[in-house]
């Protein structure tokens, strides 16, 4: 007898779960509505997602580009041209404060102010030095620059913050079915930067994903620090990397609820889990996944975004002192809206996990 209660199918319950995500994603960067630079003013997707971020409120938006064809790209697409700051350093040319302490970074290295002067014209450079020198809060990038550039210009003119000692990349995805992880939600990292960790650097990257995955979802971390082994099943030096790198895990972030080496089965399906590492502290649960190296990584949330039609928002990067987020080239215009939002979280944090 049915008692007038229903309960969602994992699907639908997923497929809510993963719209609540971004909505609250979304109402947080509300809350901050800080100033993001767009320096990639010269594509479409960008310009489009910086009208919407702007008109949804997320943040206030800020164009590096040629004035009459931001302006174009809003005529086609029924845009407000006056919900976005328009800005063209080719013009107008580049703010003298911020050349000169632009220069003051660069002169380390023995460039002159002319070297350092024609580096600047670069926009991810620019938008870079906005977001150092405070005329930017977050800079979101990487639609038609390489990861490297966008991570280069990061970490030379913003930098690290000083408890963080690799900068990473994570991806938060949203399955279309709530049965594995934090009902259907995870964490990948690193899939963008560090193409083959050391331990140390492994562990780093597991401590800033537990961090993002408590601070942009409010999840309670369980790491599984990903191996085609499992507690040592196979002897190899690939998975005794891994299982060192859990190791200095526990000993940093001993509350942290981590195992590794493990296999990717026993580390997100129970009764795997139960059968390959009874007792695992994870218990067949995890939700943040973290890869060995930035093949697989970058292989897997690719994979799974596509094949199991899968939402990546990303990749996010951990550990700078200031916001910078990077695109996957073959993003989409709500693909940076959503990384927008991140960034906008990142650069208020106004909403206590």
């Amino acid at each position: 007898m049915m008692d007038g209660s229903s309960t969602a199918p994992p699907a639908e319950l997923a497929v809510r779960l993963g719209e609540d995500i971004l909505n609250a994603m979304r109402g947080r960067a509300r809350e901050a509505c800080p100033r993001i630079v767009f320096p990639e003013g010269d594509d479409p997707r960008v310009v489009e997602a910086a009208f919407l971020a702007a008109s949804g409120g997320l943040a206030r938006a800020i164009v590096l580009g040629d004035v009459s064809a931001v302006g174009n790209v809003a005529a086609q697409k029924g845009l407000d041209p006056d919900r976005i700051t328009v800005v063209d350093p080719l013009k107008e040319g580049v703010p003298e404060e911020l050349a000169r302490a632009y220069h003051g970074i660069r002169e380390r290295k023995g460039l002159s102010r002319e070297q350092s002067d024609a580096e600047l014209q670069r926009p991810v450079a620019l938008g870079a030095m906005m977001v150092r020198e405070g005329a930017a809060d977050g800079m979101v990038a990487g639609a038609v620059t390489t990861t490297g550039e966008v991570v280069r210009n990061a970490l030379r003119i913003i930098g690290t913050s000083p408890d963080v000692e690799v900068l990473s990349s994570c991806f938060i995805m949203v399955m279309p079915v709530a049965e594995y992880g934090e009902n259907g939600v995870f964490i990948f990292a690193d899939c963008g930067i560090v193409p083959d960790p050391t331990p140390a650097q492994l562990a780093q990257i597991a401590i800033s994903s537990a961090r993002s995955g408590m601070f942009f979802l409010g999840l309670e971390p369980r790491v599984a620090m990903l191996s085609f082994s499992t507690h040592g099943s196979a002897d190899h030096p690939h998975a005794r990397k891994v299982a060192e790198a859990t190791r200095i895990v526990q000993e940093r972030e001993p509350d942290l609820v981590i195992d590794g080496e493990i296999q990717l089965d026993a580390a997100i399906v129970p009764e795997v889990s139960a059968m390959k590492v009874s007792g695992s502290p994870l218990e067949g649960r995890a939700n943040i996944l973290i890869f060995p190296d930035l093949n697989s990584g970058n292989i897997a949330y690719k994979l799974v975004e596509r094949l199991a039609h899968t939402k990546a928002i990303g990749p996010v990067l951990q550990g700078l002192r200031k916001p910078v987020n990077d695109l996957s080239r073959g993003c989409r215009v709500d693909d940076i809206v959503n990384v927008t939002a991140i960034t906008a979280i990142q650069t208020g944090k106004t909403v206590e996990n």
